[in-house]
């Protein structure tokens, strides 16, 4: 089975169509499942609600994005992993061995450490932030978006 790790980001751009969802897209039809952090879902409705301010969707958009991302988590192919103890020790770690010039976010962190305890060595993004700590957590950061 293959399985890929998204961040927020990259399911966003499954759902709303905007710069990079055609390449995200396309790698997420090679996946049998998508995974993601459980912040990820928080994140998620961050993305809507943000359009919806921003005057880039309505909010009858929003509902049915958001119904969609709702069916896939039930149908389970999107997977939300829960966060633990040990993925917060993984933080906790990393903060304190993390070069004091790396721009780490709590929000990176809960994925990075997430994909990193249950495995995976690649995630994909395209937020630099994310991608440029993702070595400090052992795994490889991805981006498809040219």
């Amino acid at each position: 089975m293959r399985r890929l790790f998204f961040d927020a980001a990259y399911l966003g751009k499954l759902h709303w169509t905007e710069p990079g969802s055609t390449e995200v897209r396309a790698l997420a039809s090679t996946a049998d499942q998508l995974v993601c952090s459980q912040h990820g879902r928080a994140e998620f409705h961050s993305i809507g609600f943000r359009k919806v301010r921003e005057g880039l969707a309505t909010a009858p958009a929003l509902h049915g994005v958001i119904a969609q991302f709702r069916s896939d988590l039930a149908n389970q192919a999107i997977l939300l992993l829960p966060l633990t103890d040990s993925i917060l020790d993984r933080i906790e770690a990393a903060f304190a061995s993390a070069p004091t010039t790396l721009y780490l976010r709590a929000a990176d962190a809960l994925h990075l450490a997430t994909a990193a305890e249950h495995g995976f060595t690649e995630i994909y993004s395209n937020d630099r932030h994310l991608l440029a700590a993702a070595p400090v957590f052992g795994i490889k950061g991805m981006n498809v978006i040219s």
